[in-house]
């Protein structure tokens, strides 16, 4: 990424044959289940999610207005909503502003970029020379670490993120490669609660992680998050991927 700020290095990741999805002790959706083999080529992870200070970047070399950056459908709603930066962001003389819970603030250059679009996410990936993760490769490389970062905080509601590594968790929702699709051998829970998931599987891209409006307990691994390819309002970022 451009960015001077935090500069991106990046984690290496074996791939293989690797085990997602929930194991079946504690509380789970029935979307998370059940757990499969896949297999994963060798990739690397961003230690850090992109910032704002990388998007201001991306947005001075007129990234909202190149489509070679752009998936198709994501190009058609840039030009239909006219999306020149992220959802809450407004122009501040030479500078931005970000609408926050807590009031207008200038845009921190080292806080993670928060409320863009999977179309947005794709594009700015691709801007990098880099990808979004496949939800796989996501939740495997989040499988030995603590779940611990950013999260619901009265205090806060907005993402703060730290220099040098940080966690996959909290934050911002991390946007994937990956639709929201069911697992093989998947099955709606009986009754009220199997509409929950099973009925929104189509039209829908996933995010991992938890944000700084998610409660720590709401958070595990396998907590498949997802929204249609153009929603904007929900805490939601993203951390780019590369083969290796």
């Amino acid at each position: 990424m451009p960015s001077d700020d935090a500069p991106t290095a990046w984690v290496d990741h074996a791939g293989g044959l690797v085990e997602i999805g929930h194991e079946g002790r504690g509380f789970a959706f029935d979307n998370e289940s059940p757990r499969h083999v896949v297999f994963l080529e060798p990739f690397a992870l961003a230690d850090r999610p992109a910032s704002c200070g990388d998007w201001l970047a991306f947005i001075e070399d007129d990234g909202y207005s190149r489509p070679d950056l752009w998936l198709s459908d994501g190009w058609a709603t840039v030009q239909a909503h006219q999306w020149e930066a992220p959802l809450y962001w407004e122009p501040d003389g030479a500078s931005w502003a970000l609408f926050t819970l807590g009031g207008m603030r200038p845009v921190d250059p080292a806080q993670p970029v928060c409320h863009v679009s999977y179309y947005e996410a794709d594009a700015f990936a691709r801007w990098c020379g880099a990808r979004l993760p496949t939800e796989a490769e996501w939740e495997h490389a989040a499988a030995d670490e603590d779940v611990a970062g950013g999260f619901l905080d009265l205090d806060v509601l907005q993402p703060v993120g730290a220099r040098g590594r940080q966690s996959l968790y909290g934050d911002i929702w991390q946007w994937t490669g990956s639709a929201y699709l069911p697992y093989p051998r998947f099955r709606p829970a009986p009754g009220a609660v199997g509409e929950y998931n099973g009925k929104f599987m189509v039209n829908q891209h996933v995010l991992r992680g938890g944000s700084c409006v998610t409660p720590v307990g709401h958070t595990r691994p396998t907590y498949r998050n997802f929204f249609p390819p153009a929603a904007r309002w929900a805490f939601s970022g993203l951390r780019i991927a590369r083969d290796a």
